[in-house]
């Protein structure tokens, strides 16, 4: 379990080390390999540049958007482009509480820069709703406009949303945030097929806080997120996701037309 749950239920997954993943993200702090197959290292972590990639990622808090992040961050999401302009993608098992959510892109070092966003819709898939199948781990949150503008517009940009890639079709870079850091991490590697509904990724130090981290492939679109068997992954150096089917791009089309 890579999140910390919205019920306020512990974390079950073992927890960061932090020391050794300081010293983790120190020692490899040289460029990151590219999504689309670039130089390496691939499955090495390191704390995500400030850029208008990484903006497009952020943490989820409990709390309005009027607490500024009193709740505390518990798990991770990213925009993806809609029409509408207003559209996260992140786990089902991150929004299936009842709680008030604000969602802060490129939340760093305790600042906002971007500020705080108001969720204000969630779209959750029939197979999650109805018996959390971890293959349905995947959903969707409508965020209110903030001061006249949407958060897609704020941020510069989105991500693409896709659905039925080839696991593996290249490297995919992975960005979230451990609920027991501030500032982001990411991690470039080719995720492998778990089963037929379900892939992994061998990355280290994603621990809990991470669900939901978007899986960001050599075509600028999100085709993971860290979700799924074992709503993740029990260990911070495997992360898992359901294979984006047509359940999940159905829900993607709804959501994005709500907005």
């Amino acid at each position: 379990m890579k999140s910390i749950r919205i019920t306020r239920l512990p974390v079950t997954r073992r927890p960061v080390l932090l020391g050794a993943a300081l010293v983790l993200l120190a020692v490899t702090s040289s460029s990151v390999a590219a999504a689309d197959d670039g130089p390496g290292p691939f499955g090495v972590t390191v704390r995500a540049a400030e850029n208008g990639r990484s903006a497009r990622v952020g943490a989820l808090f409990r709390g309005s958007a009027a607490s500024e992040g009193a709740g505390g961050h518990f798990c991770t999401a990213s925009v993806v482009h809609s029409d509408g302009r207003d559209l996260v993608i992140t786990a089902a098992h991150c929004l299936d509480g009842e709680a008030e959510l604000s969602f802060a892109p490129g939340y760093r070092d305790g600042r906002a820069p971007h500020g705080f966003w108001d969720v204000e819709g969630v779209f959750l898939p029939e197979g999650w709703s109805k018996g959390q199948d971890e293959d349905s781990d995947v959903a969707f949150a409508v965020l209110a406009t903030r001061d006249g503008e949407e958060v897609e517009d704020v941020v510069g940009g989105a991500n693409a949303f896709a659905a039925h890639r080839a696991t593996g079709a290249t490297a995919v870079t992975v960005t979230g945030y451990p609920g027991s850091v501030d500032t982001p991490i990411t991690c470039t590697d080719k995720p492998t097929a778990e089963s037929r509904t379900q892939q992994r990724v061998a990355c280290p130090a994603f621990a809990g806080g991470t669900s939901g981290s978007p899986w960001v492939n050599g075509d600028g679109a999100v085709v993971g997120v860290i979700g799924g068997h074992e709503q993740g992954g029990d260990t911070d150096d495997v992360s898992y996701s359901p294979v984006f089917g047509t359940e999940v791009e159905d829900l993607y089309h709804v959501a994005a037309l709500a907005g």
